[in-house]
């Protein structure tokens, strides 16, 4: 489990890193897909909600450090985000195309509406994330879009991804 958290980490980051510096080039819109949120719900899905728990608050706090949001907030949306993938574990075939596309977009709400329960409790520190503006929408739909791809690249990696037991 320890061997697969690690590695889960260090893809997020990876796929933090990229996203925030090569994928801007390209991004749709100025918005861009969530990368390192689709590698953790990959993972916690695989794995399990510990794993994907964990992996979540790791991955967060780098995520927090490299963006501009207060520090915690990418800790707790993707944690839950984490938790909540690692429950569906074992409970569907992982297929090539509708699990990818259905569990990142579901991770992409829950993460829109953990940041807007933020701003309503914190205010103008966590910047607003509404559900009903068009960057949401895209977002949700380049999610969507690349999870599957992503999803079949990252079990390549499935030795090193994929804990026992």
């Amino acid at each position: 489990m320890i061997r697969s958290i690690i590695w889960t980490v260090v893809f997020c980051v990876a796929a933090a890193i990229l996203q925030s510096t090569i994928i801007p080039m390209i991004a749709f819109f100025g918005v861009v897909p969530d990368l390192a949120l689709c590698v953790l719900i990959f993972s916690a899905y695989v794995n399990g909600t510990m794993t994907g728990q964990v992996s979540g608050f790791l991955s967060g706090l780098f995520y927090d450090f490299l963006s501009q949001a207060p520090l915690g907030m990418n800790c707790l949306v993707r944690t839950i985000a984490g938790a909540l993938a690692g429950v569906f574990k074992g409970q569907f075939f992982l297929d090539i195309f509708f699990m990818p596309v259905i569990l990142s977009s579901l991770a992409t709400i829950v993460k829109a509406l953990v940041i807007f329960f933020l701003h309503l409790i914190m205010g103008q520190t966590v910047p607003a994330f509404s559900l009903f503006t068009s960057v949401f929408w895209i977002e949700l739909g380049l999610n969507a879009l690349s999870a599957p791809v992503l999803f079949l690249l990252l079990k390549k990696f499935k030795p090193i991804l994929i804990g026992k037991g």
